[in-house]
């Protein structure tokens, strides 16, 4: 969701890339857990209405789904389990899931469990653990990204001068956005934090870097990945 007035600069999401299967098996029941990561309440209910086609032998499809930087959308369904047995657990895992000490800000994520059941009554207590451990142990597993609100500011210098400066940049951490080569100069895009003592701070790198010949021009913002760990 490329949300621009939420008040979170950043969040916590899936990495970009194919939907995140894993699958626990509690007491003959198959718990067949998806992730996708989704941006809109349309695309976290995409899954689920694939998900029904592609078991749709199964007996249930429970989902939970949280949207946003500020993650103000969240919905869950229980899908035929008891209620309170399955979608509210699944929830619970997405929200109360830690990315960092302290830090539970996991969004932009559609959770479904697929369940084909075994013969054995789990019971309510049984079935709130088997879907928050399903949930719980895919997120374990699954790849996760730092979405940050970056501010895209741009620079324009020399053809000759642009591969060097470009690494010159990664070389001290700066976050990289695209490159274009226009007939007489090359436009180099990097992206800093959202605030003024950042850009200021860039602008400075910028001047040593280039020995006063390129002047950073502050744009407006995007939401940017960036690798956990």
């Amino acid at each position: 969701m490329q949300d621009h007035d939420s008040r979170a600069t950043a969040y916590t999401t899936l990495a970009a890339g194919k939907d995140f299967r894993h699958e626990l098996e509690v007491k003959r029941s198959r718990f067949i857990t998806v992730l996708r990561r989704a941006g809109t309440e349309d695309a976290a209910r995409d899954l689920v209405a694939g998900l029904r086609r592609e078991f749709h032998d199964a007996r249930h499809h429970c989902s939970a789904f949280v949207i946003g930087a500020d993650r103000t959308v969240q919905r869950s369904s229980d899908d035929g389990e008891p209620a309170g047995t399955a979608g509210i657990p699944m929830l619970e895992a997405l929200l109360k899931r830690e990315t960092a000490p302290g830090v539970s800000d996991l969004s932009d994520v559609s959770a479904v469990v697929v369940r084909y059941f075994g013969g054995i009554l789990l019971g309510a207590g049984g079935l709130v653990r088997a879907y928050s451990e399903s949930v719980s142990t895919a997120l374990d597993l699954a790849p996760l990204v730092r979405r940050s609100r970056l501010r895209i500011c741009s620079m324009a210098v020399p053809h000759a001068e642009a591969g060097r400066l470009e690494n010159d940049l990664r070389a001290a951490g700066t976050v990289m956005a695209d490159t274009s080569y226009g007939e007489r100069h090359a436009v180099l895009r990097i992206a800093v934090p959202d605030d003024a003592a950042a850009i200021a701070a860039a602008a400075d790198r910028i001047q040593q870097l280039t020995a006063g010949t390129a002047t950073l021009a502050a744009g407006g913002t995007e939401w940017v990945d960036e690798s956990v760990g």
